[in-house]
C-alpha cells in the first residue's frame, strides 16, 4: 500500500523538487524536427503559401501594367454604281501608356501585397503551432489525470482487500467492506473516463496533425520552468515579431498606394497607335497616328473616394491589430505567471494531502481510524493530485504558448521579411 501511495505522490510531482531535477523547457514536447514537418504540411499553411505565390504573380502583373497592344483589322468589298467593285481594308495597332507616377505606384502595391501574403503565410504557421500546442497538452494532461486515477484505483483496491480481511476476522462490520467496494468502483469508473478523454485528445491531435509521429503512451508531465529570456522579454518579442501586425502594416501600405493610384487615375491613360488603310482597290492609301484619351468623370471620382476611405480603414485596422497583439502579449505573460504560481500552490496542497492520506492509512491499519475517515483522506489526496496535474498542464501550456507567440519555440525567429525581395527590388 505504501508503494502505491508513493506512485500517487510521484504523479503529484511536488513543487519542492530541486532545480537540478527540474526538466528542461523542451521536456514533454514533441521533437522540434517532427513539429516543423507537421506544421509545414498543415493544410492551412499550404493554402497560405499558395496565396503567397498568387500575390507574387499579382506583383509581376502590376509591374508589367494593365495595358496590352491592341490590333484591329477590317476588310470590305465596296460597289460604286458606274465604277465597279473595290476591295478596301483598314488596320490599326494601338496601346495605352501609363502616365508618369502610375507604374511606381503599381509596383508599390505589388510589393506590399507580397509582404502581406508573406506575413499571412507565417501567421498561418503560427496559428497551426498554437493549435498543436493546445492539442498536445490536452492529451498529456488527460493522460496524467488518468495515471492519477489509476493509482487511486490501486489504492482503493488495496483498501478493499484490507477491509475484507478485517471483516473476515470479525474485526470490522460488513458495512466497511461495502464502503471500500463502493470507493473502488467509483475510482475505476473515473479512471476509465479519464482514459477515454486521453484517447479522444490523442485522436484529435493525430487527425489535425497526421504528419506528427505520436508515441503509444503520452509522455509524463515535466516540471514547468521559466524560460531563460524571462516573461517580460518574451512579451516584448510577441509584439515585435507579430506577423499579424506585419500583415496589417503591409495592407495599409498597399491600400495607401491604391488610393494614390486611384487619384492619379482620374486622369486616364492615353492610347497611341498607327493606322493604315487602302480604299478604292488601292487607289487611295494612307498611314497615320492615332491618339485617344478617355475623359474621366463621376465614376473615376467615386473610385478615388472609395480607395481613399479604404486606405483610412486599413490604417485603423493596423492600429487595432497593434492593440490586439499588445493585449495578447500581456495576456500570455499574465497567464504564464499565474499558472506557475497556481502549480506551486497545487503542488504544496497535493504533498500535504498525500501526507495526511498516509497517516490515515497507517491509523486505519492499526485500528485507530475508521475506514470512512481513511477513504475521505484518500479522496482528498486524489482530488489534490488531480488539481496538481491540471495546474501543471496549464502552466506548461501557458509557457509554451508565450514561447510560440514570441517565436522562440517552433517558429522562425529571424526577420520575417528577410527571405523575400525588398520593395526597392520589386520596383526595378
Amino acid at each position: 500500500m505504501m508503494r502505491v501511495a508513493f506512485i500517487l505522490m510521484a504523479l503529484a510531482a511536488p513543487a519542492s523538487a530541486t532545480p537540478a531535477a527540474a526538466a528542461t523547457l523542451e521536456a514533454g514536447l514533441p521533437p522540434a524536427e517532427a513539429v516543423e514537418a507537421a506544421l509545414d504540411g498543415h493544410p492551412a499553411v499550404l493554402a497560405a503559401r499558395a496565396r503567397l505565390e498568387a500575390a507574387r504573380a499579382e506583383a509581376r502583373a502590376l509591374r508589367a501594367g494593365p495595358h496590352e497592344f491592341e490590333a484591329s483589322v477590317s476588310f470590305m468589298r465596296r460597289r460604286i454604281d458606274g465604277e465597279g467593285e473595290y476591295s478596301e481594308y483598314d488596320a490599326a495597332l494601338t496601346r495605352a501608356i501609363r502616365l508618369p507616377g502610375k507604374a511606381a505606384l503599381d509596383r508599390r502595391m505589388g510589393a506590399a501585397g507580397v509582404r502581406m501574403a508573406t506575413d499571412m503565410a507565417e501567421d498561418a504557421r503560427h496559428q497551426a503551432a498554437v493549435q498543436l500546442n493546445d492539442l498536445w497538452w490536452d492529451w498529456l494532461g488527460a493522460a496524467a489525470e488518468a495515471r492519477v486515477l489509476d493509482a487511486a484505483s490501486s489504492i482503493a483496491g488495496a483498501a478493499l482487500d484490507a477491509a475484507r480481511q478485517r471483516v473476515a476476522l470479525r474485526d470490522a462490520a460488513p458495512l466497511e467492506g461495502d464502503q471500500a467496494e463502493i470507493a473502488l468502483g467509483t475510482a475505476r469508473a473515473a479512471a476509465r473516463a479519464a482514459h477515454g478523454r486521453a484517447g479522444a485528445a490523442r485522436a484529435s491531435l493525430a487527425a489535425q496533425f497526421p504528419a506528427l509521429p505520436l508515441p503509444a503512451q503520452a509522455p509524463p508531465l515535466p516540471d514547468p520552468a521559466l524560460p531563460p529570456e524571462g516573461l517580460d522579454h518574451l512579451a516584448q518579442l510577441v509584439v515585435e515579431r507579430s506577423h499579424e501586425i506585419g500583415a496589417a502594416a503591409a495592407e495599409a501600405e498597399r491600400m495607401g498606394a491604391r488610393a494614390e493610384r486611384a487619384r492619379h487615375d482620374r486622369l486616364a491613360d492615353p492610347s497611341i497607335g498607327v493606322r493604315g488603310f487602302s480604299e478604292r482597290g488601292g487607289e487611295e492609301r494612307g498611314v497615320g497616328l492615332l491618339l485617344s484619351v478617355p475623359l474621366g468623370g463621376a465614376h473615376r471620382r467615386a473610385r478615388a473616394d472609395e480607395a481613399g476611405a479604404s486606405a483610412n480603414a486599413a490604417q485603423a485596422d493596423l492600429a487595432a491589430r497593434r492593440h490586439d497583439i499588445a493585449a495578447l502579449a500581456a495576456r500570455d505573460r499574465a497567464l504564464a505567471e499565474a499558472a506557475l504560481a497556481a502549480w506551486r500552490e497545487a503542488g504544496a496542497a497535493a504533498q500535504a494531502a498525500q501526507s495526511a492520506a498516509r497517516r490515515m492509512a497507517k491509523g486505519h491499519a492499526l485500528g485507530g481510524i475508521d475506514l470512512t475517515d481513511r477513504l475521505y483522506a484518500e479522496r482528498q489526496a486524489q482530488e489534490a493530485a488531480l488539481a496538481e496535474a491540471s495546474a501543471r498542464t496549464e502552466a506548461l501550456r501557458a509557457i509554451a504558448r508565450i514561447r510560440i507567440d514570441s517565436h522562440t519555440l517552433w517558429m522562425h525567429a529571424e526577420d520575417r521579411h528577410e527571405a523575400m525581395p525588398s520593395p526597392t527590388t520589386l520596383a526595378r
